[in-house]
């Protein structure tokens, strides 16, 4: 005789009404992963902040790019507002973005360095003879490792320099002509002007 006592029926209730937490826990992560997901669609890539903004540009020194005679190191970077642009022969946007830089290094607007990072020196030696070389010096991180100094996340990437050796913006990505006639020339002519731009 099966007893059906009210007991015995309540805890049957129990556990057809309340879900076990195990089937809960994929739910979760899903929502989590989901939310995230969608937050970071909502974000700029070009507006990853920098904490190195604000900040003497890191100290280091490199040797030129293959076939150049003038390397990059901190202390070039004193003295009057710049550009500094990472790039490698291997990286496509970088191409995207060079004619823009020759133009600019042709108006001498403002001087432009070049990082190379993480590139084989034939390479990019035959990519600036090629595409032509808009930077004042050159330096060959060929390890990476002042590219990270530099909070790189990957190539492209360009920053203004101060003339007291401060990195004043960071923009992520190829330049575009609006971002440079829009931000960057703009906050090259501000520091200029509030007495940022020349040394002391």
């Amino acid at each position: 005789m099966i007893d059906s006592s009210p007991a015995i029926t309540s805890d049957l209730e129990r556990q057809r009404t309340w879900p076990r937490p195990a089937f809960l826990i994929p739910v979760v992560l899903f929502l989590v992963i989901g939310v995230a997901l969608g937050w970071g669609l909502t974000r700029n890539p070009r507006e990853i902040p920098s904490a190195l903004i604000g900040k003497p540009v890191p100290d280091f020194a490199l040797p030129p790019v293959q076939g150049r005679t003038l390397g990059l190191s901190a202390a070039d970077l004193r003295g009057e507002v710049s550009l500094v642009n990472v790039f490698a022969s291997w990286c496509t946007a970088c191409r995207a973005e060079h004619p823009l830089f020759m133009r600019l290094s042709r108006s001498g607007g403002v001087p432009i360095h070049g990082l190379n990072y993480k590139d084989r020196p034939a390479d990019a030696a035959e990519w600036l003879d090629t595409l032509g070389d808009p930077y004042m010096r050159t330096g060959a991180g060929l390890d990476g490792r002042v590219g990270i100094e530099w909070g790189v996340y990957g190539v492209p990437e360009t920053f203004v320099v101060s003339a007291d050796g401060t990195i004043a913006y960071k923009h992520i990505g190829p330049v575009t002509p609006e971002a440079l006639n829009e931000t960057i020339l703009p906050l090259v002519e501000q520091l200029r002007s509030t007495g940022q731009g020349s040394p002391p």
